[in-house]
């Protein structure tokens, strides 16, 4: 008797975009079963020589693609690790760790939703942009229960006990009358060609009374010659191992040679992943030893700030039999993810030559690679110089920290930076104001993990690293403008201090600025303004507020006006009212929010219906 289930929401939705999306390359779904196919067979080769008393000899692992063009089928089976009622509710009822409903919403959000199937790899799913129904049927090694599940990608699906003799899985789909094509062995031989000539197990096409005919080449392409793989046969390799639908930024494909042996064929996408920032998303290169499956998440080959990279990794000198914890232990494991990751920022160096090929790179994962400053101490410097930034002194382009150093005054010693959440806000902070006077080139870093990294990078090549908050008294300058009177001014700041005792700790007299009348900073060795924000945003930071310092500018119009008015005890309460303003913008200019907002609004528009009344 069947079972009726639902599939979940996130799946629903997801199959509604897919099946009524005007799809313009529908053969991919081919490629997606027969990578899954692969995969069951890599599993069930693991298992039986690891565990053999857990799986029978099925023969010789295969891949079998029938064609009926009577009946509009198409089945694609495979003799792997099968899949049991549990298997089939969880791999193909939910979108699980996948997908999740971010993914969905993604898919709606962008105009062409279509174009990213084929990035978000879907997988099994793309199945229904070319049938009307789906059957599986399916026994998993070492279970004596066979299922059989249909679904019509609309009204949920069901699941029964069946009879099959052999494990493994068979997939048959009811094709839609305009997608006849799929049963036209010429052109499934073409598909099979072009997209999975690479799977390294033999790919059959069942031709009915004429037998089967084994349609891939099948030889493993990180086991092969550079010269005789095609830039095609790299992408297509690329787009099974990924799921992508892109072609990959860059290829690499090496041998190591010494104390350790191994196969390595790596790629770097051309657009982000969506799940790239995602918690629970398990990076990790796939991991063959002598050519045989052995996992697709292992971690510890790859650092977390490289997990865009996607790829093989295939060593005779590790043990087939690797479990789990051997992997988190095996010094040859940190020996081949040391010298994957050297010849990755090897590369990355060489490209970074031409900045226009670069920047594509930068704008997708350079982020992510800016994590590796913070995380990788062996590599931290070799990071930080691959690394791109915004600066005051760079409109177009963004510059490297090397560039940056090339440009500063020989008796300038360190690299100034600033944090915020917008280049463009950032770029006119009141603390910058003296920086451009002196024409010294600070920094500009708006995404979170530059808070974290200055904090781990403090020198890079001799030069010491340091937020503009910290800098000294040696960017004093001569000033020839007119400045407060300072009888006047003290007395300025004393009254400030007392209205805004409960906003601020201190309330004080600066050189820094030169075009705003204040701004708003923190005491030296505190938290900035901006990290604390971050801190209190993500709920880390709860108990300790940084103290704030409002800074004053004695050179500024509007502070002299102020300071000169104070002798007048009518107009106190003017001042008072004009410094609260003040205070306001600095907050603004900092990204914090103003204790008042209706009093700020109106007192604005007040000043500014009397500068049009005078």
């Amino acid at each position: 008797m069947s079972e009726k289930m639902n599939f979940k929401a996130e799946v629903n939705k997801m199959l509604n975009i897919v099946v009524n999306s005007l799809y313009s390359e529908k053969y991919i779904f081919l490629r997606e079963l027969i990578s899954n196919a692969s995969d069951a067979c890599d599993k069930l080769k693991y298992l039986m020589l690891t565990n053999p008393k857990a799986a029978k000899n099925n023969g010789e692992l295969k891949i079998v693609i029938t064609p009926n063009a009577e009946e509009n089928t198409l089945k694609i089976a495979d003799n792997g690790i099968g899949m049991n009622k549990d298997d089939l509710i969880n791999h193909l009822g939910t979108i699980a760790k996948s997908g999740t409903s971010d993914f969905v919403a993604d898919m709606k959000e962008n105009g062409s939703a279509v174009d990213l199937i084929g990035q978000f790899g879907v997988g099994f799913y793309s199945a229904f942009m070319v049938a009307d129904k789906v059957e599986i049927v399916t026994k998993k090694a070492g279970e004596e229960k066979a299922y059989k599940w249909v679904s019509d990608g609309i009204d949920g699906f069901e699941i029964e006990e069946t009879q099959k003799d052999e494990i493994g899985t068979e997939i048959k789909l009811f094709l839609k009358k305009e997608d006849k094509d799929f049963t036209d062995t010429i052109y499934l031989r073409h598909l099979i060609t072009t997209y999975s000539d690479h799977i390294s197990y033999p790919i059959y096409l069942n031709l009915g009374k004429d037998g089967e005919e084994k349609i891939n080449q099948g030889l493993a392409l990180w086991a092969r010659n550079k010269s005789e793989i095609t830039k095609e046969q790299y992408k297509d390799f690329y787009q099974h191992i990924s799921h992508n639908f892109d072609e990959p930024w860059l290829t690499m494909h090496f041998k190591a040679e010494g104390n350790i042996e191994y196969s390595a064929l790596l790629y770097i996408p051309s657009q982000q992943p969506y799940d790239l920032f995602q918690p629970d998303k398990k990076q990790g290169l796939k991991l063959y030893v002598n050519k045989v499956f052995v996992s697709d998440k292992v971690e510890e080959l790859m650092p977390n700030y490289l997990r865009f990279v996607k790829g093989v990794v295939d060593s005779s000198d590790l043990p087939l039999n690797i479990s789990r914890e051997m992997l988190q232990q095996n010094i040859l494991i940190e020996k081949i993810k040391h010298g994957i990751v050297s010849r990755l920022l090897k590369d990355l160096k060489k490209r970074a030559e031409k900045y226009d090929d670069y920047i594509k790179f930068w704008n997708n994962f350079g982020i992510v690679l800016k994590e590796g400053i913070y995380e990788d101490f062996a590599n931290r410097e070799e990071i930080a110089a691959l690394s791109l930034f915004a600066s005051t002194k760079t409109k177009d382009k963004l510059t490297t920290l090397d560039a940056y150093i090339e440009r500063m005054p020989k008796e300038q010693q360190e690299i100034y930076y600033i944090t915020g959440d917008d280049v463009n806000i950032l770029a006119n902070n009141p603390q910058l104001e003296v920086f451009k006077q002196k024409g010294i080139e600070v920094l500009l870093l708006v995404d979170p993990i530059d808070e974290f990294w200055t904090q781990m990078l403090l020198n890079y090549k001799g030069k010491t690293i340091k937020h503009i908050a910290q800098a000294s008294a040696e960017l004093n300058f001569d000033r020839k403008e007119q400045k407060a009177d300072q009888k006047q001014f003290d007395k300025l700041i004393s009254e400030m201090s007392a209205w805004f005792k409960d906003d601020v700790a201190k309330v004080e007299g600066t050189e820094k600025l030169t075009s705003s009348p204040v701004s708003l900073t923190t005491e030296k060795g505190q938290m900035n303004i901006h990290l604390e924000r971050l801190m209190r945003n993500h709920q880390q930071q709860t108990a300790f507020t940084s103290s704030r310092i409002l800074e004053i500018n004695p050179y500024h119009p509007l502070i002299i006006k102020m300071a000169e008015a104070l002798d007048n005890k009518s107009k106190k309460s003017e001042v008072e009212k004009v410094a609260k303003i003040l205070l306001d913008q600095a907050k603004i200019a900092e990204g914090e929010p103003i204790k008042d907002p209706s009093f700020y609004s109106a007192t604005i528009s007040d000043y500014i219906l009397k500068s049009f009344s005078n």
